[in-house]
């Protein structure tokens, strides 16, 4: 029997298994992952991008977590010999109306003590003379990026090197009885498990009595890549964002080796898994999420049919560096000329209200902790985000359920 198990080798089980080692160092502590290796979904196709913490309202578990993980990301890659790239961000508008939506990112920055200033027209052209702005433009100089993939096989090693068992290839089956699961390879016993299967997290909390009003809609990020940055793009760039959607909108990102790209889409995907063609194709996912799907369609439940018909426009690679466009000035897009990676983003819809939870969600009991609704920047805030699921969840027992 093991103290805790984990089930999802993603970035946040990750840390949830580094916080538990460090507070209990002789704990028996077991973390399955269904792939052979870890961050071989959401955790390793996100963009690296490490938020600052200015898009989300004071009150958000984002807008507690961001900055104090921003800051901690930078220092475990620093520590463990990862390359962080401190390229910035730059927020611009395009008229008078996103000039409000600016204004309104730059008060919850400063609410949430994130570090943002102003930029004129005219010091935007001196310090980035190919992004362009009406007015003025916000600028994050706490913004960088990193590789996500490196980073979460790096916190893999660290848990092991502490003590915890890792078991790759071994998939949650069913719960077999309170303290016993099935996993693909065998049964393992537990005094407590802590979920954070990301796509499937909802299905397997339904197992343990949890989520019964949410369930996880996929929706799917793909970029347009320049591998050599031949646009010269000196920092990421972004569009004032529609603050009544969990999206980011298109915009420039720089990754950790300096390349450019452009995306993401917010494509909605018919399984969860649904990276490419028929790939993990399942039957009861697809039925299920057309269901849902068509539902949002038919209600236009936050505007989600004016979302689907705009997203499905960006699989055209045109269409897409002509949305970037925007942001810029004359820009040489020639170099953007192949798609990178898709991501699946596991975003948590109320199945009662028909809304996209924009905040963190967690549920659980004495024996249980469900991780739902780890959407980003749960990348960024994956450290101080995992501590606090630690302290409020599985160091705390009480005998009624208990979410936020």
């Amino acid at each position: 029997m093991v103290d805790y198990l984990i089930i999802g080798g993603g970035i946040i089980g990750l840390n949830i298994a580094k916080t538990l080692i460090e507070k209990e160092p002789d704990a028996k502590i077991t973390l399955i992952e269904k792939e052979p290796e870890v961050s071989m979904h959401s955790s390793g196709r996100n963009s690296g991008v490490l938020h600052a913490g200015f898009y989300y309202t004071a009150n958000s578990l984002k807008a507690k977590f961001t900055k104090e993980g921003n800051a901690a990301l930078k220092a475990f890659c620093r520590e463990r010999g990862l390359p962080v790239n401190e390229c910035a961000k730059v927020v611009v508008a395009q008229d008078a109306k996103e000039l409000e939506g600016l204004e309104e990112l730059k008060r919850r920055g400063d609410i949430n003590g994130v570090e943002t200033s102003w930029m004129s027209e005219e010091a935007l052209h001196v310090n980035y003379p190919l992004i362009k702005t009406y007015q003025k433009a916000l600028f994050s100089p706490t913004t960088a990026t990193v590789d996500p993939t490196a980073v979460t096989k790096e916190f893999k090693k660290y848990i092991i090197e502490k003590g915890v068992s890792v078991l790759t290839n071994t998939a949650y089956v069913r719960k077999i009885r309170e303290g016993e699961i099935q996993t693909s390879q065998g049964t393992i016993a537990y005094k407590k498990l802590i979920n954070c299967a990301g796509l499937y997290a909802d299905k397997i909390a339904q197992d343990f009595g949890f989520a019964r009003d949410f369930v996880i809609i996929p929706f799917k990020g793909i970029y347009l890549k320049d591998e050599t940055n031949h646009c010269a793009l000196p920092t990421n760039v972004y569009p004032v964002p529609n603050l009544a959607n969990p999206f980011l909108g298109v915009h420039y990102t720089l990754t950790v080796k300096n390349e450019a790209k452009i995306g993401p889409t917010a494509i909605p995907a018919f399984w969860r898994e649904n990276y490419k063609g028929f790939d993990n194709f399942k039957l009861d996912e697809l039925i299920q999420i057309l269901f849902y799907e068509a539902k949002l369609f038919m209600t236009n439940a936050f505007g989600f049919r004016a979302l689907a018909y705009s997203e499905v426009k960006k699989y055209f690679k045109s269409h897409l560096i002509a949305l970037a466009r925007g942001l810029t000035h004359k820009i040489d897009t020639k170099g953007f000329d192949h798609w990178s990676t898709p991501g699946i983003r596991a975003q948590l819809l109320n199945t009662k209200t028909l809304e996209l939870v924009q905040d963190f969600v967690v549920q659980g009991d004495e024996n249980s902790v469900h991780v739902l609704n780890a959407v980003s920047p749960a990348f960024t805030s994956s450290i101080p985000f995992a501590a606090w699921v630690v302290e409020n969840y599985v160091f705390t027992c009480k005998e009624k359920i208990f979410e936020n």
